[in-house]
């Protein structure tokens, strides 16, 4: 195995490897699917890791991919290429432990023998998974978790009534409320499936218009600041190469007000960033657009929908649209 480079912002690299890493990270028993693609973790590489060295081997129907990482101390780490929210697991497919071990081979031997630590994201919790990394692994490697983390994901079985019925009496009323109001004002709704690079731009930057006059980014603390606007622009251009990109606008009078992104990893979508201009606040454009989104993915024939982390008290609003908990564990695995 040889140490790969990327260059920043590149969509060119290795084409076919991404078509296939695609469908591999897809694979629905995966707890986060779309973070487990290339579009997710590539990004994360533009964006805030350029200069780490990418460890990748595709094999048949199994693929790793790390990163190298030095730490100031001098220890040597195989990381997930996404470090920061640890959503997607590095190692795919029936062989994808023997490639791992491949990986930390051949960094030890770029390093003098020294065996690296070695961080594996996006475990299910009493997966199979997990029991195989522990059989390989554990007479050489003392493991350490870190904390589980909370994601929260909807059922879109029965469509968009199904999906209503499951929601509370009060998330409903408000709802058709709210779409009463909005279509009396006018405020109508934008779908776009970005399918090249410069389309998907001119929407990102239609984007971060809208993001500029909400809350996040009257604090200065959004999508609209790097790198976070990097991370992405890097996403939403890769998700155009094979149609998997998810846009809506919220436009009234000719003008954005709000908009939901997010893209599809097979029939599961997983949603990224919403947002909405503050003076337009009252009218809930938030629930408008999460309410559209859910729509079209049914008219989609998608099966769930994934909202990301859940943790943060910020993000208690998930609660309401997503009924199903998914824990994801992270081991690091230490050279005895």
């Amino acid at each position: 195995m040889e140490f790969l480079t990327l260059d920043k912002g590149s969509l060119s690299w290795e084409p076919e490897l991404c078509r296939r890493w695609t469908v591999l990270g897809s694979d629905l028993r995966q707890m986060d699917p779309f973070a487990c693609t290339p579009a997710w973790q590539l990004a994360f590489h533009d964006a805030f890791s350029p200069e780490q060295r990418l460890l990748i081997e595709l094999n048949g129907a199994s693929l790793v991919s790390f990163t190298e990482y030095i730490s100031e101390q001098g220890g040597i780490f195989l990381l997930p290429i996404e470090s920061m929210w640890f959503s997607g697991c590095p190692v795919l497919g029936p062989q994808g432990l023997q490639l791992m071990r491949r990986a930390m081979e051949a960094c030890a031997a770029d390093h003098r023998g020294i065996a690296p630590s070695v961080v594996v994201s996006g475990v299910q919790p009493g997966s199979l998974f997990e029991e195989e990394l522990w059989r390989n692994f554990h007479a050489s490697h003392a493991f350490r978790v870190y904390p589980l983390a909370e994601q929260r994901a909807a059922s879109l079985r029965g469509g968009y009534d199904g999906y209503l019925s499951r929601r509370s009496a009060n998330l409903r009323s408000k709802l058709k409320k709210a779409q009463r109001r909005a279509a009396a004002r006018g405020i109508a709704f934008e779908r776009h499936v970005p399918s090249a690079p410069g389309e998907a731009d001119a929407l990102y930057a239609r984007m971060l218009g809208v993001e500029r006059r909400s809350w996040k980014g009257i604090g200065e603390c959004g999508m609209a600041e790097s790198p976070s606007k990097e991370f992405y622009q890097a996403m939403i251009r890769r998700l155009a190469l094979c149609g998997d990109g998810r846009v809506i606008f919220a436009t009234c009078d000719g003008t954005d007000i709000g908009f939901v992104f997010g893209g599809m990893a097979r029939a599961v979508y997983r949603g990224q960033q919403f947002s909405y201009d503050a003076a337009w606040a009252p009218f809930s454009v938030g629930n408008l657009l999460q309410a559209e989104q859910i729509r079209w993915l049914c008219e989609e024939n998608a099966v769930r929908y994934d909202m990301g982390m859940s943790g943060d008290p910020r993000m208690a609003y998930k609660q309401h649209w997503a009924e199903q908990i998914l824990m994801l564990r992270t081991f690091i695995l230490a050279p005895r």
